[in-house]
Formats: structure tokens, C-alpha cells, sequence
């Protein structure tokens, strides 16, 4: 049976076909019945070797059925060198079992039928024939090289998964014509085509939000040429221009860090709340007036302020709280109500140095009360401003009192300038200069270096310039109308001792009213 074992292995060896394994089939079998005639007499051993081969005729059928299934495998997928697999699309077109040349002849027809639609932002729509291009399939090696790298050997796994493929058309066109076909569309023409807008923060409901950019027709020449061209060389039958950029898009966006940082900081000026403080009054620098102020360069995005706004709000203040230079209604010591013009006592705002000061609270988000700045101040708001400490100069009685706390602590008779000489005292509201002892008084200066007056005194106390109270012993009376006749320069004359009593209570700074 060994020699038998050998020759069968032999003729499987030499099986090219069907036929071939079914012949070798029927030799063994033979043979087989050859040595069951020979050995009649040994059961044992013809019942193996029945056993054996009814084993070999099942592994034969069986080498018969895999080789036959192995060659029906590598056969189709030989097949699937020139044709495309089960479930295969190709660019979304179902090209199952199809030859190359028939996926080509498709195309063809595609492309002879293509035209491509330009989506454009104001929502309209253009299109552009590839038959006004000449344009024309090119079929390369591409769709060959897609089908000869199909997963040949797993063809059977296509029968549950389908393919997907995105093939590049091959095209080629006139360029010539599609430029000429590009400068006659409507979204070209310059005169119908708009600007964008940058985003911007806005004031709204309490606080600012950023205004979206506006996105025009303005074309990028050179950016939407491009576009049309990538396009159709990709075989694609739309585009949208906004999603290509192909506009002069806005330098910002309401995503834009500058824009952001732009809304947070005016938002941060809002917080800033400024109480000017006038005595019994008060003005408020609050959001809804600060919202006002903030301007933005769209531009540049940058943050600043009205100027023109600012400065006429503080001008407002000036126009309507400074009193310096103003007529002030004032209260006697007597009790009666005169009307005071000149002097430069009073209250005035720098307006200068009051818009650096809100605007720096502004930006800092300041929530302060405090007064404006002022190049002069008074001692209070209301009435002339005098405060309840001050000198007050009668020039129709000739008197003089000096106040303190509310109180008269001082008064006197007084001589003031000589009138009918040309040196009446100015009324007016003034502040106390400075004082000191033992000063020597000069007119003015003559040709020959000499003065027209020279006066030694004890005590001055200088309010308006070269005018003062002083003592003046050379006056034997004071009071009545004695300085219409034997009247001063335009100081205030007084007792010496009353003047000593003057420079011991007054200071500088202290109001000085000049009243008839």
C-alpha cells in the first residue's frame, strides 16, 4: 500500500484540470479492488484498506472543491484589474463591475456638460459653461491607476462595504475665453460692487456690543481668478466666494482680538462714576454720559475719547459754577444786600487740567467724589463766596470791618482813595496777598530815578495789586468824606493801632470786599 500511497501522490502531482482529478479518482479506486481480490483470505487488512480509501476518495473531493474555489477566487480577482469592485462609486456615481473605458465614457459626457455656478454673497448666482471654455475630459492614466490599486485579493469584503472614491477629472480649457468670460461677469462690474465693514463695539441697552462686519461685493481680483480656476481644474460644479475669500474682506472681525479687547475696554470706562462736589450742588460723570464720550476708529480700532464732547462738558461746568470775575450779591455787615462787580476773588475751573483729570478717572473706572480743579478758588459756594472770615471795606460810609467766623471782631474808620484825583478805591472782591512789617510805599518812578511818594509804614497788608490797608499816622481824622479832599493813592488808611489789631487777625488768602 506504500507504493500505491506513492503512485496516487504522483498522480496528483500531474492533476492540471477536472477531468485529470476525476481519472485519478477512478485508478485508485481500481487498484484498490486489484488487492482485495489478491487478499481474499485477509479481512482485516481489506477492511483497512476500504477504510483507507474511503478516506482518500473524501480528501480528494475535498482538495478538488478548495482548488477549484481558490482558481474561481484569483480569477475575479484578475477581474478586478479592468473593472471596478462591487458597491464602488466613484464621485458619487455608482460604477459597479464597470470597465475603466466605460467610467471614461461617463466623464466625457460630464464634462461636455459641465458649468459651474458662482455663489455669490448678496446671495445671487452666476454661472459659467464649460462649452463657453472649450473646455474638454483628459483622461491620463488616473482611473486606470485607481482600478489597478483596488484591494484585488479582499474583492470579496465589497459585497458588504461599499466604496467611495473621489477621482480628479482630468479637464483643460481655453484660459483666454474663461478670462473674458470672468471680466463680463456682473459680480466684476466695479460700479455695483460694495465695500465691507469692519465689526465695531457699539453702545447699547447700558453697555457695548460688538456690531458684526459686514461682508460686501468688493471682488479680490487676484483671489477669486484664482478660485474659478482651482475650481473647474478640480471639476467642481459650484463655488462660494465668501467661503473662497474672494472679497476684500473686512480688516476686522467680531473675532477679531482687537475688536474684543476694544469692547472690554470701553466697557471698563463705563464703571467709572465721577461726583463733582459744589457745596450744596453736585454734577455726575456717570455711564450713560461717559457712553457719550468713547469714540472708536473702525479703522484702527482704537479707543479714545471725544475731545470736542469732553471739553464742552467741562466748559458747561465753568459756564455755570465759576464766579470769579462775576458780580456777587453780597451781605453787608449792617445787614444789607449790595451788588459787588469786580475783583478777581471767585471760584474758576482749569478746564485744561480738569479734562486730564477726568479722563485719567475715566480710563482708571474711578468711582470718586471730589471737587474740579481750579486755578482759583473761594471760600465757599454760596452767596459771594466769602465764607463767614473775611475784611469788608465800606467806601460810601468809610468804614471798615473784619469778620471772623461770622462774627465782627474789628472796625474802624477808614480813608480810602481820593476820588476827584483819579484814585478812588476799585470795588470788588479780593484776597489778602500777604503782610508784613515796617514797608516803604513808592509811587511811581520819574524821569530822574525818583519816586512820587515815598511812605514808610508799620503795617501792610496788600489785597489788589499796590492797594492795601496800612496805618497812616499823617491822617489826623478818619472816616465821613475826609478821602475826597485828603484821600490816599487807593490803599485803605487806618489807625495805627486799628492796623496793628488788622495784621494780627488777617492772613493771606483771606477774602477782602470793597463795597458802596
Amino acid at each position: 500500500m506504500a507504493g500505491k500511497g506513492k503512485k496516487t501522490d504522483d498522480f496528483i502531482e500531474d492533476i492540471e484540470d477536472i477531468e485529470d482529478i476525476e481519472e485519478t479518482v477512478k485508478k485508485i479506486y481500481d487498484e484498490d479492488d486489484s488487492d482485495k481480490k489478491k487478499d481474499k483470505n485477509k479481512k482485516k487488512r481489506r477492511r483497512r484498506r476500504k477504510k483507507s480509501g474511503a478516506g482518500k476518495k473524501i480528501l480528494l473531493s475535498m482538495g478538488v472543491v478548495i482548488v477549484l474555489l481558490a482558481a474561481a477566487y484569483f480569477g475575479i480577482a484578475m477581474y478586478f484589474n479592468s473593472h471596478f469592485m462591487f458597491d464602488t462609486k466613484i464621485n458619487g456615481v455608482d460604477f459597479s463591475l464597470k470597465e475603466v473605458s466605460e467610467v471614461e465614457d461617463y466623464l466625457k459626457k460630464q464634462v461636455a456638460d459641465y458649468t459651474l455656478t458662482l455663489e455669490e454673497s448678496d446671495g445671487s448666482r452666476e454661472v459659467i459653461k464649460g462649452a463657453d471654455i472649450d473646455i474638454e475630459f483628459t483622461s491620463g492614466e488616473r482611473l486606470k491607476q485607481l482600478a489597478e490599486g483596488q484591494q484585488k485579493l479582499l474583492w470579496i469584503k465589497s459585497l458588504w462595504e461599499p466604496t467611495e472614491i473621489e477621482a480628479k477629472v482630468g479637464v483643460k480649457y481655453n484660459a483666454d475665453k474663461l478670462n473674458a468670460v470672468i471680466d463680463q461677469l456682473k459680480c466684476m462690474d466695479e460700479k455695483k460692487q460694495t465695500a465691507s465693514k469692519n465689526a465695531y463695539p457699539a453702545f447699547k441697552d447700558g453697555k457695548f456690543e460688538i456690531v458684526p462686519e459686514v461682508i460686501g461685493t468688493k471682488i479680490d481680483e487676484e483671489k477669486f481668478r484664482a478660485a474659478v480656476t482651482k475650481t473647474i481644474d478640480g471639476f467642481v460644479d459650484n463655488v462660494n466666494l465668501r467661503e473662497e475669500d474672494c472679497y476684500v474682506l473686512p480688516k476686522f472681525t467680531s473675532e477679531s482680538k482687537e475688536v474684543i479687547e476694544a469692547a472690554e475696554k470701553m466697557n471698563s470706562y463705563l464703571g467709572a462714576k465721577i461726583t463733582y462736589d459744589f457745596g450744596s450742588e453736585t454734577e455726575v460723570v456717570d455711564s450713560a454720559v461717559i457712553s457719550e464720550w468713547i469714540k472708536i476708529n473702525k479703522k484702527k480700532m482704537k479707543v479714545s475719547f471725544n475731545d470736542d464732547d469732553v471739553k464742552e462738558y467741562i466748559k458747561k461746568l465753568a459756564k455755570k459754577y465759576d464766579t470769579k470775575y462775576n458780580a456777587k450779591e453780597f451781605t453787608t455787615a449792617d445787614g444789607d444786600k449790595v451788588k459787588v462787580e469786580g475783583g478777581s476773588y471767585g471760584w474758576q475751573i482749569n478746564q485744561d487740567a480738569e479734562y486730564e483729570e477726568l479722563t485719567k478717572d475715566i480710563k482708571k473706572a474711578q468711582v470718586v467724589t471730589r471737587e474740579p480743579k481750579y486755578t482759583s478758588k473761594a471760600a465757599s459756594h454760596s452767596g459771594a463766596g466769602v465764607g463767614n472770615t473775611y475784611a469788608e471795606v465800606d467806601l460810601t460810609d468809610q468804614h471798615m470791618y473784619f469778620i471772623k467766623n461770622g462774627k465782627v471782631v474789628l472796625e474802624t474808620d477808614i480813608v480810602t482813595g481820593n476820588p476827584n484825583k483819579g484814585n478812588a478805591t476799585p470795588q470788588g472782591i479780593y484776597t489778602l496777598s500777604y503782610k508784613t512789617r515796617n514797608a516803604t510805599l513808592r509811587g511811581e518812578k520819574k524821569a530822574n530815578g525818583e519816586y512820587s511818594y515815598e511812605t514808610p509804614v508799620k503795617y501792610w497788608m496788600p489785597f489788589n495789586g499796590g492797594i492795601g490797608f496800612h496805618d497812616a499816622t499823617w491822617q489826623p481824622t478818619f472816616g465821613g468824606d475826609r478821602y475826597k479832599s485828603h484821600g490816599s493813592h487807593g490803599c485803605v488808611n487806618m489807625p495805627e493801632e486799628k492796623a496793628k489789631e488788622l495784621y494780627d487777625l488777617i492772613s493771606a488768602g483771606i477774602p477782602v470786599v470793597c463795597h458802596y
